[in-house]
Protein backbone atom coordinates (compact mmCIF):
# COMPACT_ATOMS: atom_id res chain seq x y z
CA UNK A 1 0.00 0.00 0.00
CA UNK A 2 1.65 3.46 -1.10
CA UNK A 3 1.25 6.30 0.82
CA UNK A 4 0.24 9.61 0.15
CA UNK A 5 3.49 10.73 -0.29
CA UNK A 6 5.02 7.93 -1.66
CA UNK A 7 2.51 8.85 -4.65
CA UNK A 8 3.35 12.27 -4.86
CA UNK A 9 6.84 10.99 -5.32
CA UNK A 10 6.15 8.71 -8.09
CA UNK A 11 3.98 11.73 -9.60
CA UNK A 12 7.04 13.90 -9.21
CA UNK A 13 9.35 11.22 -11.01
CA UNK A 14 7.19 10.99 -13.74
CA UNK A 15 6.43 14.33 -13.72
CA UNK A 16 10.42 15.56 -13.96
CA UNK A 17 12.40 12.95 -15.09
CA UNK A 18 12.70 14.48 -18.61
CA UNK A 19 13.77 17.39 -17.16
CA UNK A 20 16.42 15.22 -15.44
CA UNK A 21 17.30 13.55 -18.28
CA UNK A 22 17.56 16.39 -20.41
CA UNK A 23 19.98 17.96 -18.01
CA UNK A 24 22.17 15.24 -17.68
CA UNK A 25 23.06 15.04 -21.26
CA UNK A 26 23.70 18.63 -21.36
CA UNK A 27 26.28 18.12 -18.24
CA UNK A 28 27.41 15.18 -20.79
CA UNK A 29 27.95 16.94 -23.39
CA UNK A 30 29.37 20.35 -21.77
CA UNK A 31 32.01 17.57 -19.97
CA UNK A 32 32.83 15.93 -23.24
CA UNK A 33 32.82 19.44 -25.23
CA UNK A 34 35.71 20.64 -22.63
CA UNK A 35 37.71 17.71 -23.02
CA UNK A 36 37.52 18.26 -26.60
CA UNK A 37 38.77 21.67 -26.52
CA UNK A 38 41.34 20.90 -24.55
CA UNK A 39 42.77 18.06 -26.85
CA UNK A 40 42.39 20.60 -29.73
CA UNK A 41 44.38 23.15 -27.70
CA UNK A 42 47.19 20.67 -26.38
CA UNK A 43 47.24 19.30 -30.28
CA UNK A 44 47.27 22.94 -31.48
CA UNK A 45 50.25 24.45 -29.56
CA UNK A 46 52.46 21.07 -30.14
CA UNK A 47 51.80 21.76 -34.07
CA UNK A 48 53.16 25.21 -33.43
CA UNK A 49 56.03 23.93 -31.45
CA UNK A 50 57.06 21.25 -34.29
CA UNK A 51 56.72 23.81 -37.16
CA UNK A 52 59.53 25.68 -34.85
CA UNK A 53 57.01 28.42 -34.44
CA UNK A 54 56.62 28.59 -31.22
CA UNK A 55 59.86 27.11 -28.37
CA UNK A 56 58.59 23.99 -26.62
CA UNK A 57 58.65 26.15 -22.84
CA UNK A 58 56.89 28.72 -24.72
CA UNK A 59 53.77 25.85 -25.63
CA UNK A 60 54.02 24.74 -22.13
CA UNK A 61 54.01 27.93 -20.73
CA UNK A 62 51.14 29.07 -23.29
CA UNK A 63 49.43 25.90 -22.78
CA UNK A 64 49.30 26.28 -18.87
CA UNK A 65 47.81 30.01 -19.91
CA UNK A 66 44.87 28.96 -21.72
CA UNK A 67 44.27 26.39 -19.27
CA UNK A 68 44.25 28.78 -16.26
CA UNK A 69 42.05 31.08 -18.04
CA UNK A 70 39.75 28.96 -19.32
CA UNK A 71 39.40 27.25 -15.34
CA UNK A 72 38.91 31.07 -14.32
CA UNK A 73 36.04 31.53 -16.98
CA UNK A 74 34.38 28.29 -16.07
CA UNK A 75 34.40 28.69 -12.28
CA UNK A 76 32.16 32.08 -13.20
CA UNK A 77 30.21 30.07 -15.07
CA UNK A 78 29.69 27.42 -12.77
CA UNK A 79 28.75 30.07 -9.87
CA UNK A 80 26.22 31.27 -12.38
CA UNK A 81 24.90 27.78 -13.73
CA UNK A 82 23.97 27.26 -10.13
CA UNK A 83 22.24 30.15 -9.55
CA UNK A 84 20.25 29.08 -13.10
CA UNK A 85 19.18 25.51 -11.37
CA UNK A 86 18.50 27.17 -7.92
CA UNK A 87 15.93 29.07 -9.84
CA UNK A 88 14.59 25.94 -11.94
CA UNK A 89 14.47 24.05 -8.40
CA UNK A 90 12.80 26.75 -7.00
CA UNK A 91 10.19 27.72 -9.72
CA UNK A 92 9.38 23.34 -9.49
CA UNK A 93 9.10 24.23 -6.23
CA UNK A 94 11.40 21.50 -5.10
CA UNK A 95 13.33 21.71 -1.83
CA UNK A 96 16.77 22.02 -1.19
CA UNK A 97 18.67 19.82 0.87
CA UNK A 98 18.84 22.09 3.57
CA UNK A 99 15.36 22.41 3.66
CA UNK A 100 14.96 18.51 3.99
CA UNK A 101 17.53 18.34 6.36
CA UNK A 102 15.31 21.31 8.80
CA UNK A 103 12.17 19.66 7.89
CA UNK A 104 13.70 16.59 9.03
CA UNK A 105 14.98 18.12 12.12
CA UNK A 106 11.28 19.79 12.90
CA UNK A 107 9.91 16.32 12.20
CA UNK A 108 12.17 14.29 14.56
CA UNK A 109 11.66 16.99 17.91
CA UNK A 110 7.94 16.79 16.83
CA UNK A 111 8.06 12.52 16.95
CA UNK A 112 9.52 12.95 20.42
CA UNK A 113 7.52 15.64 21.99
CA UNK A 114 4.35 12.99 20.89
CA UNK A 115 6.07 10.26 22.57
CA UNK A 116 6.90 12.51 25.95
CA UNK A 117 2.94 13.14 25.56
CA UNK A 118 1.84 9.76 24.82
CA UNK A 119 4.11 8.32 28.15
CA UNK A 120 2.54 10.62 29.72
CA UNK A 121 -1.08 10.31 28.98
CA UNK A 122 -0.74 6.48 29.89
CA UNK A 123 1.03 7.30 33.13
CA UNK A 124 -2.22 9.81 33.78
CA UNK A 125 -4.82 7.11 32.65
CA UNK A 126 -3.00 4.56 35.22
CA UNK A 127 -3.96 7.04 38.26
Amino acid sequence: MTTNTEEKTGEFRKEHYPLFRISRKILLASIGAFAIAQDEIEDFIDKLVDRGEIAEKDGKKLFQEVMERRKEHFQGREDEMRKRVESVLDHLNIPTKSEIEELTKKVAILSKKIDELKKAQVGVEKE
